[in-house]
């Protein structure tokens, strides 16, 4: 049985010289990366083109020592492919921008009924990206974060389910959007509907 190396591990090889821990890496996330691109493009040569733009800005991203190992590297690059598939709509003018504002409620665009198969599709990532940033938050914040957008319980009712007050749980619930804000803008995540 052959060990498996973390892909921690691998990122630090690469980053002291070893071009063949990024040769893993690749080889090791390539068929869910690629999947996921072309599960948004459906299309074979686009794929291939934001896949090796992918790895260009993580190739670029480790030399420059930009990159912060915090045992997430294949969902920061799963971002940053995903950064340039609404890259790509752009260019194509294809997706419609959504022009934020200071009142922007990150949860507002979860909730169209009737959206279009490239909608549905943006919506669909929208809320996979969401889930992945949800988990990150600390699991008291998480908790009530859920409750409350999820499964639509009362502060009342998130309050006896965690024996916790009802202003603890609108505080956790408070620092769960702010946490949240914050990672959305310190990765420039671009939230679309």
């Amino acid at each position: 049985m052959e060990l498996q190396i973390d892909d921690s591990v691998l990122v630090k090889n690469y980053i002291n010289g070893e071009e063949k821990a990024l040769e893993i890496l690749i080889n090791r996330h390539n068929q869910r990366i690629s999947s996921f691109i072309y599960s948004k493009v459906l299309n074979r040569d686009v794929t291939e083109d934001i896949f090796q733009d992918t790895f260009i800005k993580v190739i670029k991203t480790l030399r420059k020592g930009s990159y912060s190992e915090e045992g997430k590297f294949l969902p920061w690059v799963m971002r940053i492919a995903h950064n340039l598939v609404i890259d790509h709509f752009r260019k194509n003018k294809r997706m419609p921008m959504f022009e934020g504002s200071d009142d922007f409620n990150i949860f507002s665009v979860i909730g169209d009924d009737q959206l279009n198969i490239e909608k549905q599709l943006i919506k669909d990532q929208i809320d996979n990206d969401l889930n992945i940033l949800i988990e990150e938050l600390p699991e008291d914040q998480k908790e009530v974060l859920m409750m409350r957008i999820y499964k639509d319980m009362s502060f009342k009712e998130i309050s006896e389910n965690t024996g916790v007050s009802i202003n603890t749980a609108l505080g956790r619930m408070r620092y769960a959007l702010i946490n949240l804000r914050k990672v959305i803008d310190q990765n420039n995540i671009v939230l679309t509907n």
